[in-house]
């Protein structure tokens, strides 16, 4: 019995999506709910499971392509095994048609019907010059397609396919850079993954230089992947074009959306943050919290949660539609983080509950998910007020923009050793500068400064804290 899978509404309300890759080849078996894709919208990369238990006869998009939600993305022989119902189906009776439009099954297998008759985009790709056996022609020119083994490599035709590696973008783009064939590494990740140790290992057991080409280095817990995914540079071109989709044209829409419509104000605040500093290094000297990764981010994000509780008009939203200023009673706290396909701000839910330590370990599993491309797009939803960290790039200050729906954001920038008064006299000093943006509609000027301050007062002298509820 052959079974069609429209590609679902994910449940973003978004009209399309990318695929990034397949994760199975025609011809092979596959488990109900084993993971057969991952897909990119405007807000995240999605593994899409399998509807349906058996044989896949046909794989309707590459990668690449841009795929409108109820199109065909993939067929399956699902021979006399059970299956979920079949998705919605064309039609050419004008009724059912309609009735299928105003579905909401949304579910895994129930595809909605079909928004257009276009056909799945092609992305430009820069071609790199390659032999006809590279590995990293192979995996760029046919990411669906199973990889056959050539007579001269082994000494005999093998007609039987390989299982495609699966790994996440950055850990491809990563194995790229270091020349290291996917298919030779061992996957010590859940499901049969391969991680980005699994590469790194692999590339010192075989003498790669890893250090020289690795993706940028993590910092307080905040990623930057772009370069590790910047597109290919044939020689002698001149210019790369590269589509603008996915999470880099939500971002722009979001940030000229908030840019005209919430009149912007930014303040900045030089501090002298030596005390946070031997606090963060008195924690990490501390055995038992070591694993935590207690830094700068983590205690500012503590100030920021007790201020707001003191300062709720930085806390609220307007609401021009209902004609209301919508205060919030909780702190959904955004961290905004650099990933290779753009800047994304997912939130740490009801972050005033949390702890120093269980804010820290949120920071950083919030950067780990955000590199490998797997926020889920309802933990960019709802925030409240967010923290960007511009102090991992070099950067003193900058005039961030608020999170669209937000009232105010807190830039972080570098921790600087400089010459500072202190006590009376010039000493070395950790100075830090911080920049709030806040909404002019909901917060006044002088409430900015006072939120801007009670920050710098609990990271000037972090045992404040102490006092303050």
């Amino acid at each position: 019995m052959t079974q069609d899978f429209r590609l679902p509404d994910l449940g973003e309300g978004l009209p399309e999506a990318e695929l990034v890759q397949w994760l199975v080849a025609v011809g092979d078996t596959v488990a109900l709910n084993q993971t057969i894709a991952e897909v990119e919208t405007a807000k995240a990369v999605v593994e899409l499971p399998s509807p349906y238990a058996g044989a896949i006869t046909a794989l309707h998009a590459e990668a690449g392509d841009v795929i409108e939600v109820g199109s065909v993305l993939i067929t399956f022989d699902t021979g006399g095994t059970d299956a979920p119902p079949q998705p919605v189906a064309e039609t050419a009776e004008p009724a059912v048609a309609a009735a299928a439009e105003k579905a909401e099954p949304n579910l895994v297998g129930y595809g909605a019907a079909p928004r257009g008759a276009g056909r799945p985009q092609r992305r430009t790709r820069v071609a790199g010059p390659a032999s006809a056996h590279s590995d990293t022609a192979v995996l760029e020119a046919a990411p669906h397609d199973a990889i056959v083994l050539d007579a001269p490599t082994f000494g005999g035709s093998i007609d039987a396919p390989l299982e495609r590696p699966r790994s996440t973008p950055p850990v491809r783009a990563l194995a790229k850079q270091l020349g290291i064939d996917l298919a030779l590494v061992e996957a010590t990740g859940a499901s049969g993954v391969i991680t980005r140790g699994d590469v790194e290992a692999y590339a010192e057991r075989v003498g790669v230089a890893a250090t020289a080409t690795a993706a940028p280095a993590e910092t307080d817990g905040i990623p930057d992947t772009a370069e590790a995914l910047r597109p290919a540079r044939t020689p002698g071109e001149r210019t790369t074009r590269t589509p603008i989709r996915g999470v880099r044209r939500m971002t722009a829409d979001a940030m000229v959306r908030s840019a005209f419509t919430a009149p912007h104000v930014t303040t900045f605040l030089t501090v002298d943050v030596t005390a946070t500093s031997e606090l963060i290094a008195s924690l990490k000297a501390d055995r038992a919290l070591q694993d935590h990764r207690i830094g700068v981010m983590a205690v500012a994000a503590k100030a920021v949660c007790m201020a707001l509780g003191r300062h709720p008009g930085l806390n609220s939203k307007w609401d021009d539609e209902a004609g209301e200023i919508v205060e919030h009673h909780y702190v959904n706290l955004g961290i905004a983080a650099a990933t290779g396909r753009g800047l994304v701000v997912p939130n740490i839910r009801d972050a005033q509950e949390l702890t120093l330590v269980e804010l820290a370990d949120a920071i950083r599993a919030l950067a780990e998910t955000a590199r490998a491309g797997k926020t889920a797009p309802a933990d960019m939803m709802g925030g409240t007020f967010s923290i960007t960290n511009v102090g991992v790039f070099g950067v003193d200050a900058g005039t961030p923009i608020i999170n669209p729906g937000e009232a105010g954001i807190l830039a972080l920038g570098a921790v600087r050793r400089q010459p500072w008064e202190y006590r009376g006299e010039i000493a070395l000093r950790d100075v830090m500068t911080l920049a709030l943006s806040f909404d002019h509609r909901l917060v006044d000027g002088e409430q900015g400064s006072r939120f801007m301050v009670e920050v710098a007062d609990v990271l000037r002298e972090p045992g404040r804290a102490m006092l303050l509820r």
